[in-house]
């Protein structure tokens, strides 16, 4: 067992020197990811009791994240990337101060918190897409994004059931004088300190910035307007990703304790399985890891729509922590190879298919949250919360044949 973990680092180590660092870095932040996307939606939940108030704070960051890719485009040009990639990592512990230490959580502090953490993920998605491209190619990108993924993974593993820990602790020993409000505001404190961990590895690397003299265009090759079909389709799912899964467990199954027993346990059966994914597989196999991801979330949310009931949301939880890395490995590589084959074609800058592509997420994001509160107002949060999930799902089956055409189109 020993040998084969030296093995594993021994290989990690046959990878390019920004390419490790890059990795080093998403490891460490990987451990904030499962803190601002899950917990944050369940302060919010906990707060107003209104699944309307969350998706509405996810529309606010998704409205700031193509905002700050066209502000993050400009600034390339005058600022080092791992400087700014470093910016959108320490604004997601700024967004959260903000919001856990507010005495009155009104509609106005949601959507400044949401915009600033919307700011957040702009700067550090914008640049770690860049990067990523910049730092690999196409034969070593399934073991990157395995790679990758296995550290998400993980850390949806063990971040939640420590979170779920200092919740009990917080209570049972009266740290800080107890209560659910102090164990938020402690977990603050730890995603400022894992934030500022990152940004002094980042810096560890040298990064080239791109030259960027133009990088937004309205007019792109037919095969970058099929993948922007496809990221709208990714976008759909988005919002109920990082936002439902909370609203689910706190209104059907439990408390903070549940939830984060709920996301730990079914983070195993993932981890292994996608590190496994990334060091094994070739590009051939991505179509078929694609494919399965999203039938994997169709199930589930078929599940949930059909039950509407504790078990119904924990096997609905269960697949979707296996659905997203499944569709991360494989996604990703879909995008950067068209990126690869087009920017050569058309003479662009990597960095404009980047913005471009996070228009059409937005877009997705949009439809999927209008959804969800349009099926509120108009019938009920109940309604909206059973059967949004399996329209979606339905909707994303049409990825799998035009992912198939886009493959076929870069080869």
């Amino acid at each position: 067992m020993i040998s084969k973990i030296k093995g594993e680092f021994l290989h990690f180590k046959t990878m390019p020197h920004g390419m490790r660092v890059l990795l080093i870095t998403n490891m460490i932040y990987s451990m904030v990811l499962p803190i601002i996307e899950v917990f944050v939606s369940a302060y919010i939940m906990r707060s107003q009791n209104d699944p309307s108030l969350v998706l509405k704070y996810q529309l606010a960051v998704f409205t700031g994240i193509p905002i700050t890719f066209i502000v993050n485009g400009y600034l390339l040009n005058r600022i080092r990337v791992a400087h700014l990639y470093s910016l959108g990592m320490l604004l997601s512990g700024v967004s959260m101060f903000i919001m856990m230490f507010l005495d009155n959580l009104d509609l106005t502090a949601i959507i400044i918190s949401g915009f600033l953490m919307g700011l957040s993920y702009g700067f550090f998605w914008s640049n770690r897409d860049f990067l990523a491209l910049e730092t690999t190619n196409d034969e070593n990108r399934n073991y990157y994004y395995g790679l990758e993924t296995f550290f998400y993974t993980i850390s949806a593993i063990i971040i939640p059931a420590l979170v779920g820990a200092l919740f009990f602790y917080t209570n049972e020993f009266n740290w800080f004088g107890g209560g659910e409000v102090i164990s938020y505001r402690l977990l603050t404190v730890l995603v400022f300190v894992l934030t500022i961990t990152s940004t002094v590895i980042i810096h560890r690397g040298k990064f080239q910035n791109p030259k960027l003299k133009k990088f937004i265009y309205f007019k792109f090759d037919n095969l970058w307007n099929k993948l922007l079909v496809l990221s709208a389709l990714k976008g759909l799912a988005q919002g109920y990703l990082v936002t439902v899964p909370a609203i689910l467990i706190l209104k059907l199954v439990g408390n903070e304790e549940t939830l984060s027993t709920v996301l730990s346990f079914s983070g195993i059966i993932a981890a292994v399985t996608l590190y496994l994914l990334g060091r094994f597989t070739k590009p051939n196999h991505r179509i078929y890891i694609f494919a399965i991801a999203y039938i994997i979330f169709f199930i589930g949310a078929f599940i949930h729509a059909y039950l509407f009931s504790a078990l119904g949301v924990i096997i609905f939880i269960l697949s979707k922590v296996l659905y997203q890395p499944l569709h991360d490995i494989s996604y990703f590589p879909i995008q950067l190879r068209v990126i690869d084959v087009l920017s050569e074609k058309e003479n662009k800058s990597e960095f404009s298919y980047i913005l471009n592509h996070e228009f059409g997420l937005y877009i997705g994001r949009i439809v999927g949250i209008g959804l969800f509160l349009m099926l509120a107002a108009f019938a009920s949060d109940t309604i909206a919360l059973r059967y949004s999930l399996i329209i979606i799902g339905i909707v994303q089956l049409l990825s799998i044949p035009l992912a198939k055409h886009i493959i076929k189109k870069t080869k």
